[in-house]
């Protein structure tokens, strides 16, 4: 039997394909502690490289089924959220010892408040760690679930169909890309993480106060 290591993208799709890109964007998108550790856009953007042929050979995957599969995870996943943080999310997040939950559901409350509903939604899916607790949290604050299911799936396709498409392009361009796939999932690391130190330090400057 073949081990597979929910963390690594190459040993997922290898192992499952474009149901282990269901399974991964499902948790990824609302299992709160779970979630954290899963990779999204790390396994989106390699997921589209695999769907385009490279040198004569036929794609690894089949490019309608990676879009369907991440969709389907991504949105599943946003409403199981919603419904944990509905029914005993405050509670569940008092209750964790672990700080970056904490400080992740801080930062996705304070979104929620500066943009609204709508806009932080969609924000939110593209920012690693926040696209995992923004759901449980909009659920314990009462967000109303027509507006969230709304939002959430308009964030949630937009996501994952924009990741997918981007590496299928890039694979269907560029001969032999799939052979420097950790080199650019590395670079998709550094890209998502971009969002989240803007938002730190736009933050930061916020507690600071003006400078006189």
């Amino acid at each position: 039997m073949i081990a597979v290591n929910p963390t690594n993208s190459a040993s997922v799709l290898a192992a499952f394909g474009a149901l282990g890109v269901l399974a991964v964007i499902f948790a990824e998108s609302g299992l709160l502690v779970v979630g954290f550790f899963l990779p999204g856009d790390t396994l989106l953007f390699p997921a589209g490289v695999l769907c385009a042929g490279s040198a004569g050979q036929p794609p690894r995957l089949e490019l309608w089924q990676v879009l369907v599969c991440a969709a389907v995870g991504a949105v599943a996943g946003g409403q199981v959220g919603y419904v944990i943080g509905r029914h005993g999310g405050r509670a569940l997040l008092a209750r964790t010892s672990s700080r970056r939950v904490k400080d992740a559901a801080a930062r996705a409350e304070e979104l929620l408040a500066r943009y609204g509903h709508g806009k932080a939604l969609v924000i939110g899916r593209f920012v690693p760690v926040l696209r995992t607790v923004v759901h449980p949290v909009a659920g314990a604050l009462g967000v109303p679930v027509r507006a969230f299911t709304l939002w959430q799936t308009v964030g949630g396709v937009l996501w994952s169909q924009t990741l997918v498409l981007a590496g299928y392009l890039l694979g269907a361009s560029v001969p032999h890309v799939d052979d420097y796939l950790l080199p650019l999932v590395a670079l998709v690391v550094v890209l998502s993480l971009l969002p989240l130190l803007a938002e730190t330090r736009r933050a930061r400057r916020e507690r600071r106060g003006p400078t006189p």
